[in-house]
């Protein structure tokens, strides 16, 4: 066996994909699992049975200094965080102290039992927001416009402090959005490539969305896992940014899983009125399938406070540096999710 790696958040997209891979690097993986989520390890082991647990809270600095002593990592990967950013305005103080001084505790815990372990923070694109410029670098200016983004750069400046006050090993992968079949189905692509599937199936009539302009650098959370490992195997710690370098708005995504799941759709723009100056993807009412039935809906309520209307990473230091390069293009991220979730309707059809 070679080396130890603690992953916090490991039932998540990201936790069980970079799990798989370290698994196939030969790492003993211990999984950090909240103390009130028992069934969360049970689903686990039936899908990754060599996944070790120990029951921790990013809340609770004492329980994480006990399981450091206990494990003792050479890796640790801090992937546990509240993440879905709609919710983060009514529960902004909670996501602040998971997601954000979470990751103090963490650090100190790493800091006081195992200070010769590597540390690796899930940054986010959120934090650049209302951005500065286009693409965005590690040099970008953060303009975080939600609490989830707030909370997120708190982490990421602890990070930074650790590394340059105590000398810690530890990197921000600053990831830019990412998307597989095991996206929660409360996140936009998921809930549009099942509402697909279902739709396809008669299961049902549609689905409602925000804001189809909304633009984003979406990649394959598989891919991006690859490049967190990566950051800990270089010389020196620092952050790097994880993304593809292309755009694509939720209507593109929303065209391609409809596509995929062979429900030919037509989109309902409403005409501009003069000095009405919005993209056609706000005016956009709904889409009709060709029998004529609304398939989507977009609905205001899903629209944020706050919008983050575009954002685009240029991952070129991650390339240089590491190595790192994505591979599965925006087209087949899409028909892998589509292709899942007719899979999983067929399924439930068949029992």
């Amino acid at each position: 066996m070679g080396k130890t790696a603690l992953i916090t958040g490991i039932a998540g997209q990201d936790g069980r994909y970079l799990a798989e891979y370290l698994l196939g690097l030969d790492y003993r993986i211990v999984g950090l699992i909240h103390t009130q989520r028992p069934d969360r390890q049970e689903a686990l082991q039936r899908e990754i049975p060599q996944l070790e647990f120990e029951r921790g809270d990013l809340t609770d600095g004492n329980s994480l200094i006990s399981v450091m002593n206990r494990v003792k990592p050479d890796e640790i990967y801090n992937l546990g965080a509240l993440s879905f950013v709609g919710s983060s305005w009514d529960e902004a103080e909670k996501y602040a102290n998971v997601t954000g001084v979470g990751v103090l505790r963490i650090l100190s815990a790493i800091r006081q039992v195992v200070p010769e372990a590597r540390f690796y923070q899930a940054s986010s694109s959120e934090m650049f927001g209302l951005v500065q410029e286009t693409p965005q670098t590690e040099r970008t200016p953060f303009h975080p416009r939600s609490p989830y983004g707030v909370a997120k750069m708190t982490g990421h400046w602890y990070v930074v402090n650790f590394r340059e006050s105590y000398d810690t090993f530890a990197c921000s992968g600053i990831l830019f959005n990412h998307e597989s079949p095991r996206r929660g189905t409360e996140f936009v692509t998921r809930k549009i490539s099942r509402a697909a599937a279902r739709i396809r199936y008669g299961l049902q009539n549609e689905v409602e969305l925000g804001n189809l302009a909304s633009r984003r650098d979406w990649g394959f959370a598989g891919d991006y896992v690859r490049a967190m490992h990566l950051m800990l195997q270089q010389g020196q710690p620092d952050d790097y940014v994880v993304a593809t370098g292309e755009t694509h708005s939720v209507r593109e995504f929303a065209e391609l899983a409809f596509q995929a799941a062979g429900v030919p759709i037509h989109w309902q723009v409403e005409t501009a009125n003069p000095g009405d100056t919005r993209p056609e993807g706000l005016r956009t009412t709904g889409v009709r399938d060709d029998n004529g039935e609304t398939v989507v809906r977009v609905s205001p309520k899903f629209f944020r406070p706050a919008e983050v209307d575009l954002l685009k990473g240029d991952s070129a230091k991650a390339r240089r540096v590491l190595g790192w390069e994505p591979q599965v293009s925006f087209p087949e991220l899409v028909a892998m999710m589509v292709e899942h979730d007719l899979k999983e309707q067929r399924d439930q059809i068949k029992d």
